[in-house]
């Protein structure tokens, strides 16, 4: 079998001519925010409370304040994770220097 040589495009063709991938819209950064807090929310659970304990909190522990639902309830329902952190501190009693 014949070995194929690879052709680059700009070889070709004049840099202006090169087609550019075109980004339509803003850049999606909310996303990336969120992911951060999210991030840093669940370091401060498995800092708090290890790393087994943080999930059962976040699965089974209803607390008031997040109007009845855990702490995965509410991350899904949308909840700002600050909100959901607060929230956790509250109900555990941690102390103002650790929140």
């Amino acid at each position: 079998m014949a070995e194929q040589e690879h052709i680059s495009v700009s070889k070709h063709y004049p840099a202006s001519l090169v087609p550019r991938p075109v980004l339509v819209g803003p850049v999606p950064r909310a996303g990336n925010v969120a992911r951060v807090r999210l991030t840093e929310f669940w370091e401060r659970m498995r800092g708090q409370f290890g790393e087994a304990y943080a999930e059962s909190v976040a699965q089974d522990y209803v607390i008031g304040s997040l109007g009845g639902r855990t702490v995965n309830q509410a991350l899904a329902d949308g909840e700002d994770t600050k909100v959901v952190w607060r929230a956790v501190c509250d109900a555990f009693h941690i102390p103002e220097r650790m929140r």
